[in-house]
């Protein structure tokens, strides 16, 4: 009841009175303690009293550090010095496990890295051969007859081969030669014409495109059936042998041998042709008039007419 009437300012004076006890107490009983082991203890115990006292919270700051000496203050240090080791490495370690664990989510991404790139050189793989097989499939028929062509002159022998290809063009011998392995082209040419080789590996050496070498035999072959085809229509437009023989046979013995006397001049193998082809009765009147113009020429072409049987 009392202490409900008491007024508020002694309240609070009584409060901080108690708090200045609370802080006087323990260093007055320092005070005492420490100079109780000034007098009454040795060093060493009064040391490990004061080690203690360092021990506690609040008495630490007013308990002088104890007094080493130089043996004890070199271990003090050694001691310190351990414990400084000892964080190091601690440190160290976790500083260790710390780039190792940095190093292994590196090597981790490093390997996803390389499996992506793996997987994009897959794709890119796919798509050459998917790239390299469409003109395969869509290889132009003549292009691919040509391929086969060649295949079948290099796997027959060269010295079979050789002959066989020395009656296509130049254009078309190299350009089957063009399509064959270096081994195969080599047996080929050493089989051939010195000179037909010769001309064909002038042409290999230029290295023209494959579609410019087969422009070339195609244009070869044109160029050559047309100049067959004409030969061909100009041995139809001359007198075959039945009409050479009615010609001469209608004509008079004179003018015959005439002709052929004339004609032996230019091409004696003409005249020797004709003379071959008359009838034995037409081909007698004949010589008999040569021999009235000319005798000797009339000799020499009857010497060759017997030679020729």
């Amino acid at each position: 009841m009392a202490r409900k009437d008491m007024p508020l300012d002694k309240e609070e004076s009584s409060g901080g009175f108690e708090r200045i006890l609370l802080i006087l107490v323990p260093a007055i009983f320092t005070i005492v303690l420490l100079g109780a082991l000034a007098i009454f203890f040795r060093a060493d115990v009064r040391d490990g009293m004061i080690d203690l006292a360092n021990k506690i919270p609040i008495v630490k700051d007013w308990v002088p550090d104890p007094v080493l000496t130089p043996e004890e203050q070199k271990l003090k240090e050694a001691k310190e010095q351990e414990e400084s080791a000892e964080a190091t490495i601690v440190e160290l370690k976790k500083q260790l496990a710390e780039r190792e664990e940095t190093l292994s989510e590196v090597t981790e991404q490093k390997a996803a890295q390389e499996n992506k790139v793996k997987e994009l050189e897959s794709q890119i793989d796919s798509l050459q051969n998917q790239n390299t097989g469409s003109p395969e499939q869509e290889e132009d028929p003549y292009t691919k007859q040509i391929r086969e062509l060649a295949k079948l002159y290099a796997d027959m022998s060269p010295s079979k081969a050789a002959p066989i290809m020395q009656n296509l063009t130049l254009e078309e011998m190299v350009l089957m030669l063009s399509q064959m392995k270096s081994s195969n082209r080599v047996a080929i040419l050493e089989k051939m014409d010195p000179k037909t080789a010769a001309e064909a590996t002038m042409m290999l050496k230029d290295a023209k495109p494959s579609e410019d070498l087969a422009i070339a035999a195609l244009q070869s072959r044109i160029k050559k059936n047309d100049t067959e085809a004409a030969s061909s229509k100009t041995s139809s437009s001359n007198l075959d042998k039945n009409q050479l023989n009615q010609t001469f046979a209608g004509m008079t013995p004179t003018n015959a041998a005439e002709l052929l006397m004339q004609t032996y001049k230019i091409s004696p193998a003409k005249t020797m042709t004709i003379l071959n082809t008359v009838d034995d009765a037409t081909r007698s009147r004949i010589m008999n008039a040569m021999s009235s113009k000319d005798p000797e020429l009339a000799a020499r072409i009857l010497n060759r007419l017997m030679g020729s049987k």
